[in-house]
Formats: C-alpha cells, sequence, structure tokens
C-alpha cells in the first residue's frame, strides 16, 4: 500500500469523513434550533412561504383582498389566492361568485359568468399562456382583475399578483400584461429509475418509482405548484442517459400518475427516449429510423402514451454522444433519427428535443468544434416538430464559456438553449454561486456582435434547465441553490428581467423584505458567480476539475481513455505560456463564429480576457490590460476569487437579525466550506501552474499553504452526484 503525505491524508479525511461528520454536527444544530424555535423554517416552502406582511403595508394590501371571484374553472388559482392572501394578510378572503363589495379578485378567463365583465380586448393577442392583472370597477365596486385565455394563464397570473405583494409593491392603478416569451420552459431531471440522480447533489430523486402509481406523495402537487409560479410548463421525468424501461407499460402507468398531478398546474411530462428502445423492450432486431418495422414500432409506442397522457409532451434524446446508441450506428443522420421520432409525435402535439452534445469517438479534431460540424449541414433538414438542445457553451457547463456557435448558425432549425441549474462544475450544492447572471450573460450574448444579432434569446424556441431538485427537504441540497431553480423559470419567462432583479425578488419572497438584509444579500449573489470562475478557472481556463466526479482540482490529471476528458487537453499549460489555441493558427473554431465576432476572437488584443485562454495560448509573461503580466493575472484572480468567499462569509455574518437560525446556521457552514474549498482550488492551481511556468508569485501574494505532490496524492472517489462513475466518468 502507498502510504499518502500527512496532508494528503488529513485533506482526503477533511474532504469526506471529517467534512461529513462536520456537516453532520451543524444539521444536529439547526435541528436543536429548529425544535427550540417556532419561527425556524427549513426551506421547504420555498419562495412561497407567505409570511405574515408587516405594517404598514399589511392594512393597504387588506383592501385588496376581501373576496375571490372567480368560476370552477379558475378553481386552481383561486385556491392560489386563498392561501396567498390567508397567510400574508391572516384574513381569509371570501370566496364568491360575483363581486358584492369593493376589493375583490376577480379570476376572468373563458366561459367566465357575465356579471365577471367582458375580457380585456387586448387578451388574445397573449395567447394561452399570458395574463393581464389591472385594477378595474365593476358593478359599481372597485376590483383587481387577473384575465387570461386559460385556466393555467389565471393561475400564472394569480401567481404574479401575489409576487407583487411578497414583494411590496403598490396594488394601485395595476395595468400588467405579461405573456412568456420563449414557448418551451422545461426542467431536465437527469433522475434514474433506480432512485439515484446524476449530478445531484440535494439527496435522492424525488419520484419514488417504487410507490407510483398507488401512492401520490404530496411532494409531486408542491413541485408542480412551484413550477407554475414560475413559469416553467414542462419536465423531462428520466436521465437524458435513458433506460429503455421508462417506456414500459408499468413505468408509463407510474408517469401518468404524475401527468395526473401536474395538469392543473400547466405542467406537461416529457421522457427521454433510448434510441434502442424498439431492441431493447421491442424485440426488434435493429433501431434503424428508416426500417419499417421501427417506425411502425414507435407509432404504436406513442399512441399507446397518449392513451393514458394525452398532453404528453415529447421526447427528449441523446443520441450518438457518450455511448448512447443513435441513428450513425445504421448509417442515418441525426435528421433522419429526429424526423422518425418527430413524424409519430407530430399527430399529437408532441415534440423532439434533440440534444447537441455529442463528441466523435475519433480526438483527433478540437472537441468545442464537433457539435457545430456534425449539426451546421443538417440545417433544414430537421422537421418542424425537432427543436435542437444545444448546451450554452461548446463543451461541457463549465463556469464560463463563450456562448456555443450554433447560436446564430442555424437560422432554419429550431434551437433551444440547455442550461445547467444543478451545479455540476461549480461546487456542487455547498458553494453559493448563483447562476441568474450566468443564464442573463448566455441569453444576452449577440451571436454576431455590434447589435447585428440575434441574440441566443431571439433564437430559440425553448429553454431547458438540468435540474437541481433531489428528496432533500429545502428540495436543493441548500438555500441559495433554491435561487437558481427560480431564475431559471423568470429568465425562460422573460429574458429581458435582469439577474439583479430576479435575485432581489427571490430574497424578498424567501427570506425578508428588510432593505438591511435586502441590499447585502444581493450584492453577495450578484459576485458570487464570478468568484467561482476566479476560484477555479479563470481568464477563460475551463475542465480544470478532478476527473469523473468533478470535485475538487486537477489540473494535473492526464492519461485515461480519452484526452479531452482530462484538463491538460484543455489548458494545454507549458514551459511557454497557457491557453488553447483555437485561432486560425491553431483548431480554428474561431471561424465558427459569424463576423466580426470571429475576427475579435481571432486576436488575443480584442478578445475579452474574460475568454482570453478558452482561444488563445500565450506566455506567461503575456501583458494584460491591468498592467500585469498574464502569470500574475492568472494568480490575483485565483486570490481575488477566496477573497470574494471570504466576505461572503463576513457579510452572511452581520445577518443573523434578520433571518431564521435554522437557515441562517446552515448557510454559515456551508460558507465555511466554500471558504475552505476556494482555498483548496487556488492553492492547488497555483502549485501546478507555478511547477510548469517557474514564475514567482507577485509581491504580497501568500504561497499555496502545501506542497503540489501533497494536492496531487488529494483523492475523493466517493463525492456525490455521479453514480458509476468509474465505469463511465463523464456521461452527461
Amino acid at each position: 500500500m502507498i502510504a499518502l503525505p500527512e496532508f494528503a491524508v488529513r485533506c482526503f479525511v477533511r474532504t469526506s469523513r471529517e467534512r461529513a461528520w462536520t456537516l453532520g454536527r451543524a444539521a444536529w444544530v439547526c435541528w436543536l434550533i429548529c425544535v427550540s424555535s417556532a419561527h425556524a423554517e427549513d426551506g421547504y416552502d420555498l419562495w412561497l412561504r407567505y409570511h405574515p406582511i408587516e405594517a404598514p403595508w399589511s392594512a393597504r394590501y387588506r383592501n385588496f383582498a376581501t373576496q375571490v371571484v372567480a368560476t370552477p374553472g379558475a378553481s386552481v388559482a383561486a385556491q392560489e389566492l386563498m392561501r396567498g392572501m390567508a397567510g400574508l394578510l391572516a384574513v381569509t378572503p371570501i370566496r364568491a361568485s360575483r363581486i358584492t363589495r369593493d376589493g375583490a379578485i376577480v379570476l376572468s378567463t373563458p366561459g367566465s359568468a357575465a356579471d365577471l365583465g367582458p375580457p380585456p380586448a387586448d387578451l388574445k393577442s397573449l395567447g394561452r399562456e399570458g395574463y393581464v392583472i389591472r385594477s378595474i370597477t365593476l358593478d359599481g365596486h372597485r376590483a383587481t382583475l387577473i384575465a387570461a385565455n386559460s385556466n393555467v394563464g389565471a393561475l400564472y397570473g394569480a401567481f404574479g399578483l401575489l409576487r407583487l405583494m411578497q414583494t411590496r409593491q403598490p396594488l394601485q392603478a395595476l395595468n400588467l400584461r405579461e405573456s412568456p416569451r420563449i414557448t418551451h420552459r422545461i426542467l431536465n431531471h437527469w433522475d434514474n429509475l433506480d432512485g439515484t440522480i446524476e449530478r445531484g447533489y440535494a439527496g435522492a430523486s424525488i419520484w419514488n418509482w417504487q410507490t407510483l402509481p398507488g401512492f401520490l406523495e404530496p411532494r409531486y402537487a408542491d413541485y408542480a405548484r412551484a413550477c407554475a409560479s414560475i413559469g416553467i410548463n414542462g419536465a423531462v421525468l428520466n436521465n437524458v442517459n435513458a433506460d429503455a424501461l421508462s417506456l414500459t407499460p408499468q413505468y408509463l402507468e407510474k408517469t401518468a400518475a404524475l401527468a395526473r398531478v401536474f395538469r392543473p398546474y400547466g405542467l406537461k411530462v416529457y421522457l427521454s427516449a433510448r434510441f434502442t428502445a424498439p431492441i431493447e423492450i421491442g424485440g426488434l432486431k435493429s433501431a434503424d429510423p428508416l426500417d419499417d418495422a421501427v417506425r411502425t414500432w414507435w407509432r404504436q409506442k406513442v399512441d399507446e402514451i397518449y392513451r393514458s397522457i394525452p398532453d404528453f409532451g415529447g421526447f427528449l434524446v441523446k443520441a450518438n454522444s457518450e455511448g448512447q446508441p443513435g441513428p450513425q450506428d445504421y448509417g442515418r443522420s441525426h435528421a433522419e433519427g429526429a424526423n422518425m421520432l418527430a413524424a409519430v409525435l407530430a399527430p399529437h402535439g408532441g415534440i423532439v428535443m434533440w440534444r447537441a452534445f455529442v463528441y466523435s469517438a475519433h480526438q483527433d479534431e478540437d472537441r468545442a468544434k464537433q457539435a457545430y460540424d456534425e449539426f451546421v449541414p443538417l440545417d433544414g433538414q430537421f422537421d418542424a416538430n425537432v427543436l435542437l438542445q444545444v448546451k450554452n457553451g461548446p463543451i461541457d457547463f463549465q463556469p464560463r464559456e463563450p456562448a456555443h456557435p450554433l447560436f446564430g448558425a442555424m437560422p432554419r432549425t429550431p434551437l433551444l438553449l440547455e442550461v445547467q441549474i444543478t451545479k455540476e462544475y461549480l461546487g456542487f450544492a455547498t458553494h453559493l454561486v448563483y447562476l441568474g447572471p450566468l443564464y442573463e450573460e448566455a441569453l444576452r450574448f449577440d451571436t454576431h456582435r455590434n447589435g447585428l444579432g440575434p441574440s441566443i434569446a431571439q433564437a430559440i424556441g425553448g429553454m431547458a434547465g438540468v435540474s437541481n431538485i433531489g428528496a432533500a427537504r429545502n428540495w436543493t441540497g441548500s438555500q441559495f441553490d433554491q435561487a437558481n431553480w427560480y431564475a431559471f423559470g423568470r429568465l425562460a419567462w422573460n429574458p429581458e428581467i435582469s439577474s439583479r432583479a430576479i435575485a432581489e425578488e427571490w430574497v424578498r419572497m424567501t427570506f425578508s423584505n428588510e432593505r438591511r438584509f435586502v441590499a447585502p444579500t444581493v450584492a453577495m449573489m450578484m459576485g458570487s458567480r464570478e468568484a467561482a470562475v476566479d476560484y477555479m478557472t479563470p481568464l477563460g481556463l475551463a475542465h480544470l476539475m478532478a476527473a469523473g466526479h468533478h470535485y475538487g482540482p486537477g489540473p494535473w490529471q492526464g492519461g485515461g481513455a480519452r484526452a479531452d476528458w482530462t484538463p491538460p487537453y484543455y489548458h494545454r499549460a507549458d514551459g511557454a505560456g497557457i491557453g488553447a489555441d483555437r485561432s486560425t493558427g491553431g483548431s480554428n473554431a474561431v471561424s465558427q463564429y459569424a463576423q466580426p465576432l470571429a475576427a475579435e476572437f481571432n486576436d488575443p488584443k480584442l478578445t475579452p480576457e474574460r475568454y482570453l485562454l478558452w482561444f488563445h495560448h500565450l506566455s506567461w509573461d503575456y501583458p494584460m490590460a491591468s498592467g500585469r503580466t498574464l502569470w500574475d493575472e492568472l494568480v490575483m484572480h485565483y486570490s481575488r476569487g477566496v477573497e470574494y468567499v471570504r466576505e461572503m462569509r463576513r457579510t452572511w455574518a452581520t445577518l443573523a437579525p434578520y433571518v431564521d437560525s435554522e437557515r441562517f446556521a446552515e448557510t454559515s457552514a456551508f460558507l465555511a466550506i466554500q471558504e475552505d474549498e476556494a482555498r483548496w482550488w487556488r492553492d492547488a492551481c497555483i502549485a501546478y501552474f507555478q511547477s510548469v511556468s517557474m514564475r514567482p508569485l507577485p509581491d504580497g501574494v501568500a504561497p499555496p499553504a502545501h506542497s503540489l505532490a501533497e494536492y496531487e496524492a488529494i483523492s475523493t472517489p466517493y463525492a456525490p452526484g455521479n453514480p458509476g462513475w468509474t465505469a463511465a466518468p463523464f456521461r452527461h
């Protein structure tokens, strides 16, 4: 047995057993606090807490909530309003079928009784999911009208009105029109049938397949309600690395039970489909998409699904990627494979979300280029109900990537933006990293630059988020990770909302409206993603994470089955410099972007420094805008990231008077873990890159706490979220 250095052993214990003990101790302390305090909270209520409103707002709002007037069709929206008002105002409005007093909230949908007044003239243009909220006078009484073209639109409107109250907005003279800018707003659950979640950091799957369909846990309705509150209208229930058993009658019955729970909340169910299901559960010898027997099998399977789930959304497919089967196994194109499924879904109104996350078994091409090379020649060949699902960047959900070049390059193909809500590369659940700025950065990326557009938000018809939800009582593994679920939904509804405004909404709804809490907490959140980039992958570096589980730094980890599963493939550090050369003199990945963006990325003097080492291999002494050398700038970024986390801890420590003790204690413990791990990232990466660059540290900068050999010896094989990682290191 090889003896690990003392520090490595100590770090291994700290990153596994000792840390587990520390978290266990923190959980025990939180339990004691919860037992002893009537005001303690565990996070289950998310941003829908509906805690009593303080004066003077409570008195103002009571005048707007004397009645809830609605027809039976809008019963879910009416129930939510009654629930919200009872919690926020400690007074339950009267439920009525007609307005009889001032201060009523009127829910108007098609089929509403005539005495609720005519629908607004501009309602039709808002579509099925849009709504208006207006201050009106009806039958001589002052009222607040929520009007929509459907019951789910009325529900979205009810949540919209409650959001105004939760964030203490005035309700006089309301005249709001809302409709989603993006059609398909879908959570992708990477949940497996055995209850595990690939890249999940909040416990086991919330779908208890064993007890479905006989027992419907209350959590299922609470999940659908939370999704509806932020406008999410779809959920893929199973992992993109799909198990064909998901399509068997046994599991379709379970899926149908969930669909019945979700339906009143406007949430459609989707399934990830394994391309070789006709072989694995259908008894066929082929899955060739041009084979008539295969087409017949899929048509019969889809008909079977729609008999039990009439509003089934469709299929998500990962094909010919990371070992998954697909049409290329039969000499067919991605378009031919997707169109085969699209044809059988189209009569039912279903869609196919075909993932563009593919890369070849051959490693002689820059991995960042492969999806573009494979799909751009197919532009215009996909059926109308196929959406090509493209990750925000060309590699894989890194802390920062330039936008995927496919956006703006396939004008004749509907595209769907895929982002990751679960923080696979961003510290799992314990790091406070608010992803609103990341999503905003991606959505507003100008695919041509200089306003020539379109932006990614303008180029897409859908947005998918890889879920961070699990069976943890607080849903997402930590309190602040709830904000990423919230931000995804709000930006998918309206990409023009700023991530800062969304953070403020979430803080006010989830914690407190006290300005002395809101301002510092929002400020802390807004810089947290940039801090994580700094202490993990600054200046355009990528994929420096330890192999497989992606927990902690591993820039030295080379070898293995594939070079493009290792950090050296991406950072290319050597004695001369660092960075991947994707210029015209290198892999020429820059040519996949439209002009003038391609020219900007091709010139290191014009490339934004946040992408510099993504596109260029530069000397360690390359002069940066700050006046420092590249080496010194890299070290300063690493140090700056750690300092930001320290400052977050200091800020949070001052906020105890404004937040309940249980959530305060949990967040304090997790921030301590984050600082510990940010220092680990900083020190390990600086130690490794210094061993390559042979440069001294800038004056005044503290050296790594330990030697490179000690950092390299750290092993954490049981990091969470990656079932079967030893067999398939990069399956996502």
